[in-house]
């Protein structure tokens, strides 16, 4: 994650029910848009995301950066979450696509990664609709930064 999005270098996360909340306070951006955790580690990140009007454009459609910022999010953290104590990632690369509009409901994100390298992570995260269709897939390249020293 950049380092603006509040994930701290050194930072050991334990992640248990009760520190998803805490996981999403760490990402300022995701939170505001709504953003909940359902489950976080280092093999998956499920986390949804509420249709609102304010995240929408004309027609009541949300809106396709909306979807990008959550499946970018989802794939940081997955990310995030398989990293040595002390490293920190930034996504240098995401390919999206988008299959179907979403204009109510809600947006569940399953993000898992594809490869752990010593300098990059791949995370694939794919959004499905309130009836369960994928929405859009997302493909993401995570720089690695190993801990200073």
């Amino acid at each position: 994650m950049p380092a603006d999005a509040g994930m701290t270098a050194g930072a050991k996360l334990c992640v248990m029910p009760a520190d998803l909340d805490a996981l999403v306070a760490l990402m300022p951006f995701a939170g505001h848009l709504g953003l909940v955790l359902d489950e976080a580690g280092p093999d998956r990140v499920i986390a949804r995301l509420d249709w609102a009007p304010h995240l929408c454009t004309s027609g009541g459609i949300m809106h396709g950066g909306v979807l990008m910022s959550l499946a970018d999010s989802a794939g940081a953290l997955v990310t995030f979450l398989g990293l040595p104590e002390g490293a920190t990632t930034a996504t240098i690369t995401s390919t999206s696509q988008l299959f179907r509009p979403v204009s109510s409901g809600s947006i569940r994100a399953v993000a898992v990664p594809l490869n752990r390298g010593r300098t990059t992570v791949t995370a694939q995260t794919s959004l499905y609709d309130s009836a369960q269709r994928l929405v859009t897939q997302t493909t993401q390249i995570q720089a690695v930064r190993p801990p200073a020293g």
